[in-house]
């Protein structure tokens, strides 16, 4: 298979052929996990690079790098900074203290006379070391205090952006893509601060033997350039692969480390072991580890055969840079002394050179993964849930449904909307049912509800506010959810309660409320440090529940936060007959305080409860009623609660006839 890049003008360009799709990931994950990331995403800012752009770019480089050390921790910043520009200046202090000391040793007179003429500048090299030293442990000290900072403030703004998009952003695959790469710029954000010191240190140093070359003869400076020039065009092309491969490859990468953390996953575990799964799960991950170690070895290939390229040339430039000193000796136009100063210049120069070269291309590597952390920022501010809005009546009568359609994107599979042409009334302070087979709409409907999702056409209206105009943010506040997948926190059981509204402070009153609401009493009894209790089995100490718990708990969740509607999911799917009717008891109450509850479930002879049903058939409403008149109108809720009362009627054998006397 090969892959190709479209341009922005529309042509193509190959690139290397990837190694063909391994029979795991047809089987596992239907066909080959790489990206085809468009020559688009860096064309002309990253993947053609060349020593030219990289030069134009540092500037840029070094002013982000500044800038998110200044957001973290400005003292350090300056330390930093100030540190490395003096350490700088010293060396060019310490090669004219070189020059001096060489000049006084192999200039003529006694010997005795010119190392005392020496000691002057051998004592200005000597407290230049030291002062260099110093530099070096403030900077050093300094660069440990900026570089966590700088990860720390970087992580949060990823995370933060990552926490404020909209559900579908989430749940789009290109957006998550996007997470999948970006979650690495934090990381490079630390490693740039490094990098962008070690630049600045390196940039100070060359130019002073630079300087130093220059005023010695102007041939010197030329040849050191020429020497450099290989590595720099090696270690940026490497640079350009490693990023490519970096971004073909994520998906198969994160697909490598699911089959991984299945192995050892306390929920799968019974299964890898009643059926003998592990080695099945073993065998795809080694052949997708093996997939993935010869793109490695491509790009090790590849970067042996440049380096061995870049090698040969610098061999050349250096001997016609040792050559041209020779020629300047043996032509009388440049003293021994001066030669001696030139070496180590040279020697200098060309160090600092390599250095420049190699830390400008780990910064410029860097900054390719920081820039996918800031179009994250960019992409999320785009799709972040919109501050303010409308607000919404204080005490609103009923929720329309006024012809709501709603659909999945494209590539989700969905071959019809989710729901199409929907108009139904919730009114508040009741119990609410909604009715249907799998796939009807019903998980849809309570998102949109929910503020979710806004639908493609249609409105929702709270007693005239159109909820796609509201704020956002008081919508949520006045809706509480018990989904049929909640999650389950790897907290303590009082977490697991108070996260319901993390806002408030978890008091024991409030708590002890929810749990007693939920009926959930029994369930933190029997926990071994009750509320305390970490729910988490993989951590030591940790203790796990049972799905009937956990559902006890999530209600307890729910009743914490105190929303004006209740939107329960299968409330009951995980409970026995008897704590099914608790539950239901408990729900009719919160009706009766006034809280609105959309129920929905499976069970219909459950929906009894309910003041108003809504049956939903692929995505359309068909009916709509009390429980007792949708009976009596023989329609689909009705024959649906026959299938049902079917599977629960006895079938009580008929008695044996007595036998004849």
């Amino acid at each position: 298979m090969e892959l190709r890049r479209g341009r922005r003008d529309g042509k193509t360009k190959p690139t290397t052929p990837a190694p063909e799709v391994s029979d795991s990931e047809s089987l596992l994950f239907g066909g080959p996990l790489r990206y085809d990331t468009g020559w688009s995403q860096h064309n002309d800012a990253f993947l053609e690079l060349n020593f030219r752009g990289m030069v134009r770019r540092l500037p840029g480089l070094l002013a982000a790098s500044f800038r998110l050390a200044r957001q973290a921790d400005p003292r350090a910043t300056n330390t930093v900074l100030a540190a490395e520009a003096v350490r700088g200046a010293a060396q060019a202090v310490s090669l004219l203290a070189v020059n001096s000391v060489l000049s006084r040793v192999i200039g003529g007179g006694a010997l005795e006379e010119r190392l005392r003429g020496a000691v002057p500048a051998l004592v200005v090299m000597a407290a230049v070391a030291l002062v260099g030293a110093l530099l070096r442990a403030a900077s050093t000290h300094a660069t440990g205090r900026l570089e966590p900072k700088v990860e720390r403030v970087a992580t949060e703004l990823y995370l933060e952006r990552a926490a404020g998009v909209e559900l579908a952003a989430i749940e789009d695959h290109a957006f998550h893509k996007l997470l999948d790469t970006a979650q690495y710029g934090a990381a490079s954000a630390r490693r740039m601060i490094m990098y962008g010191t070690r630049v600045v240190n390196a940039m100070i140093s060359l130019i002073a033997a630079a300087g130093v070359l220059t005023v010695l003869h102007w041939a010197l400076l030329p040849l050191l350039v020429t020497m450099t020039l290989p590595s720099a065009w090696s270690a940026l092309t490497n640079a350009r692969r490693r990023y490519e491969s970096f971004h073909v490859w994520v998906q198969h990468a994160r697909a490598g480390h699911l089959l991984s953390g299945l192995l050892t996953e306390p929920a799968a575990a019974p299964e890898i072991r009643v059926h003998g799964v592990g080695p099945f799960l073993l065998r795809h991950y080694r052949q997708m580890s093996e997939t993935a170690e010869a793109e490695q070895a491509r790009l090790a290939r590849l970067a042996a055969r440049t380096g061995l390229f870049a090698a040969g040339w610098t061999g050349l430039a250096t001997v016609a840079t040792y050559a041209t000193l020779g020629g300047l000796l043996l032509a009388g136009a440049m003293a021994l002394s001066v030669a001696g100063t030139a070496v180590i210049a040279i020697r200098t120069g060309s160090a600092s050179l390599d250095t420049l070269v190699l830390e400008v291309n780990q910064l410029h590597e860097e900054a390719l993964f920081v820039g996918d952390l800031q179009r994250l920022y960019t992409e999320a501010a785009k799709r972040a849930i919109p501050a303010g809005g409308e607000p919404l009546p204080e005490d609103p009568r009923e929720i329309r449904f006024e012809h709501v359609t709603f659909g999945y994107p494209a590539d989700s599979g969905a071959a019809r909307p989710a729901l199409d042409d929907v108009s139904l009334t919730i009114p508040l302070g009741r119990i609410v049912a909604l009715v249907g087979e799998n796939g009807s709409g019903k998980t849809t409907l309570v998102k949109l509800l929910a503020g979710l999702y806004t639908p493609d056409k249609g409105q929702i209206l709270w007693d005239g506010v159109d909820a796609a105009d509201a704020d956002r943010h008081a919508l949520a506040e006045r809706i509480a959810m018990v989904a049929q997948d909640f999650k389950r926190w790897p907290f303590t059981a009082r977490v697991n309660v108070a996260v319901g509204r993390s806002s408030a402070a978890p008091t024991d009153q409030r708590v002890a409320a929810a749990v007693a609401d939920a009926g959930a009493q029994e369930v933190v009894a029997d926990l071994p440090r009750g509320l305390d209790t970490l729910l988490a089995r993989n951590f030591s100490g940790g203790h796990e529940l049972s799905g009937g718990q956990w559902q006890r708990l999530g209600i307890a969740r729910a009743a914490y936060r105190r929303g004006r509607i209740l939107i329960v999911d299968e409330p009951t799917a995980a409970l026995d007959a008897r704590a099914e009717l608790e539950v239901f008891e408990r729900i009719r109450g919160l009706a009766d305080s006034g809280q609105t509850v959309v129920l929905i479930t499976h069970r219909l002879a459950s929906v009894r409860h309910a003041d108003l049903v809504h049956v939903l058939d692929q995505g359309r409403l068909v009916e709509s009623g009390p429980p007792e008149e949708l009976l009596a109108a023989g329609g689909l809720y009705a024959e649906l609660y026959a299938l049902q009362a079917e599977q629960f009627a006895a079938k009580v054998p008929a008695p044996a006839a007595p036998e004849a006397g």
